[in-house]
């Protein structure tokens, strides 16, 4: 678990609802995964039997694909399954891996809302672009990323919060 929280008394980011929520991420990406493979299958028969594309078609992965990233990691963070190198974090004591659990999920706290900040000019630009096959409004493409970057925000400040709680726990 690379953004995990500590390994004492972790709990359920966002309780049990969040759970649900972030569970039906996870089965919202496989969705779209399927709509992807689906386009991309329909679209290599018609050509192998020399049949004409449907237009559009071969957007339909692309641009789901940003989205399917971003529903996938925030659904792996929620569970704590990025990757992460254990073997280092192994050798800390129980302070140790919470410190650096807090220094991971801070800086990743960070970037993420970088994300959001350029994204708040990224996507009012895009939304006046259009794709040539669908006629999409690239803003819903370009969307994918706050709004992805805010759910992965959620469960790092939880695990933030539960490393900084083990860092700062009294001794007894």
């Amino acid at each position: 678990m690379a953004g995990g929280a500590p390994d004492a008394g972790r709990g359920e980011p966002l309780g049990h609802t969040g759970a649900r929520i972030y569970r039906g991420l996870g089965y919202l990406g496989g969705a779209v995964l399927a709509v992807m493979t689906l386009a991309v299958f329909l679209q290599v028969v018609l050509r192998f039997f020399g049949l004409a594309g449907i237009d559009g078609l071969e957007e339909v992965p692309r641009y789901l694909f940003v989205w399917l990233v971003m529903i996938g990691a925030a659904a792996a963070m929620q569970r704590g399954e990025h990757t992460c190198v254990e073997y280092f974090r192994l050798r800390l004591g129980s302070r140790g891996r919470a410190l650096t659990t807090a220094l991971v999920n801070g800086v990743g706290m960070l970037f993420f809302l970088s994300l959001i900040r350029s994204s708040l000019v990224l996507v009012p630009n895009s939304q006046l672009q259009s794709s040539a096959g669908l006629g999409l409004s690239l803003g819903y493409v370009y969307a994918a990323v706050p709004v992805g970057a805010f759910l992965i925000l959620l469960p790092m400040a939880w695990n933030l919060v539960a490393a900084l709680r083990t860092v700062w726990q009294k001794p007894s």
